[in-house]
């Protein structure tokens, strides 16, 4: 077996200073288009030195929301299927990474003949039989001068590193979605107890319209009104108690669990409590630690290397062949150093005419390239506008939230002046109703508001593939 190996090692050696990659080496692309250096929408300020915050749910310091993002990690559905596809891209990269080494098989053979013969002497017809044993191991290896396997290789982790990257947009992305559908939860949570506070409201209104009424101080008008703004407030309910359920659904099937309903919390009516402000001078660079980005330059990468694979199988592939064994005609005989066969051989495989199949497979391949380059730029420019739109509604979210808290001082203001007038007789109760209405909206309003601050806050964090975090220096000149 050792003189196999010893043929083997001068071409070989041909192999490893010969063999150079055909087609263009991969290169990180850099746009056409030229960007900032900080985000334009971000709060002006001096750029500050950022490190990576994975785990960005934790600074809503909820316990709630860092159980349910372990629960979507370990438990997602659509997490799982992209682990799955990650497993199969690593399997076949390793069929592909098993080309360039040498195929080893084992042939055993037994087998019985006979042969018949005339004797020259006498003339007799003899039969003659024979046993025949062999025990061989064949050898293949594919000289890669031209780099055809290696690019193929190289390509086949490429996608791979594209499926991990996938992988890891999915995640980001359901980690996301499931911070939503808490938030909203909660954002209906608040307007569920709104309206029941409004029923309560309602109802006392309509006892003290109905006492004004029985005493002669107001009309039959005012009982209706009041009356009929009470059913229009126990009519919303059912709409927000089925909104609730459905996303107390969505929400589990993102865990991997049953759809199920949950009865409303009872929640803090001083609204939520918002995330800290994004910090000035946020760097454009961030948006490099997304995923998808990754996954598109992976992509980039693989399409880069299958131009290599096409321009090297435009080229003769030379193999080498070798067998060594014995084979012998009695079996106690088998492994006699007499009974040792071996051989050695090369070949080249060329085809002389394809009528320019193998041309046009390789500016298939480039033209496959410019694709994936054209894709790659694209998801870069989407991800800026991403960041750069979160960051704008961010700034206007803020802006009406200011407006908003300021309405409903002025609403409540309102009511009670309103509640005070119509007691005296001074005005009639759709004075009374309009002023009621007014605060519901402005409690409506600012829910809602502060739901899009936090869901923004949300996005942006994962526009920007993950939180930022001031270095612990610059923490402690804050502090200071």
């Amino acid at each position: 077996m050792k003189s196999i190996f010893i043929q083997f090692i001068p071409l070989l050696t041909v192999f490893f200073v010969s063999a150079c990659a055909m087609g263009p080496d991969f290169q990180r692309p850099e746009l056409n288009t030229k960007t900032p250096e900080t985000f334009l929408n971000a709060r002006t300020g001096t750029s500050t030195e950022f490190q990576d915050l994975k785990n960005w749910w934790q600074i809503f310091d909820d316990p709630d929301i860092n159980q349910m993002v372990i629960n979507v990690i370990q438990n997602n559905l659509d997490i799982q299927t992209a682990a799955g596809r990650v497993q199969e891209i690593a399997s076949i990269f390793k069929q592909t990474r098993a080309d360039q080494y040498p195929t080893l098989g084992l042939n055993v053979e037994a087998g019985r003949t006979s042969r018949r013969g005339v004797n020259p002497l006498t003339g007799t017809v003899n039969t003659n039989i024979y046993d025949i044993y062999s025990l061989s191991l064949p050898a293949s290896f594919e000289l890669d001068l031209w780099g055809r396997l290696s690019r193929s290789t190289e390509a086949a982790k490429a996608q791979l590193l594209s499926a991990e990257e996938n992988r890891r947009t999915i995640v980001q992305t359901m980690i996301a979605e499931a911070i939503n559908l808490y938030l909203n939860i909660e954002s209906l949570e608040r307007q569920i107890q709104v309206n029941h506070k409004s029923i309560d409201a309602f109802r006392k209104s309509l006892d003290i319209v109905e006492g004004r009424y029985r005493r002669g101080l107001t009309t039959i008008l005012d009982v209706r009104q009041a009356s009929r703004i009470l059913a229009q407030a126990q009519s919303q309910l059912p709409t927000l108690t089925a909104a609730l359920g459905n996303q107390n659904q969505a929400l589990a099937i993102l865990q991997g669990q049953y759809p199920k309903n949950k009865p409303p919390r009872e929640q803090n009516m001083d609204y939520f409590r918002l995330p800290p402000d994004v910090p000035p001078g946020l760097p454009s660079n961030l948006i490099a630690r997304r995923p998808d980005i990754a996954a598109a330059e992976a992509s980039l990468h693989a399409a880069c290397a299958q131009i290599g694979v096409a321009k090297a199988s435009r080229f003769p592939q030379i193999k080498l062949t070798a067998t060594f064994g014995h084979a012998s005609d009695e079996l106690n005989a088998l492994f006699d150093p007499k009974s040792e066969l071996w051989n050695i051989a090369a070949g080249g495989m060329q085809s002389v005419f394809d009528a320019g199949k193998r041309a046009a497979n390789q500016r298939a391949a480039q033209a496959r390239y410019e694709q994936a380059l054209t894709i790659y730029s694209k998801t870069v420019l989407q991800a800026f506008g991403e960041v750069e739109g979160a960051l704008l509604n961010r700034k206007e979210l803020i802006e009406r939230r200011n407006r908003l808290l300021k309405y409903r001082d002025e609403a409540v203001a309102t009511l009670d002046v309103a509640y005070d007038r119509y007691g005296r007789g001074l005005v009639d109760y759709l004075t009374v109703l309009d002023a009621q209405q007014v605060r519901i909206d402005a409690a409506l309003q600012l829910i809602s508001v502060e739901y899009e601050l936090l869901s923004n806050y949300v996005s942006l964090c994962r526009a920007l593939g993950g939180g930022w975090d001031l270095k612990k220096t610059e923490g402690k000149k804050a502090e200071d």
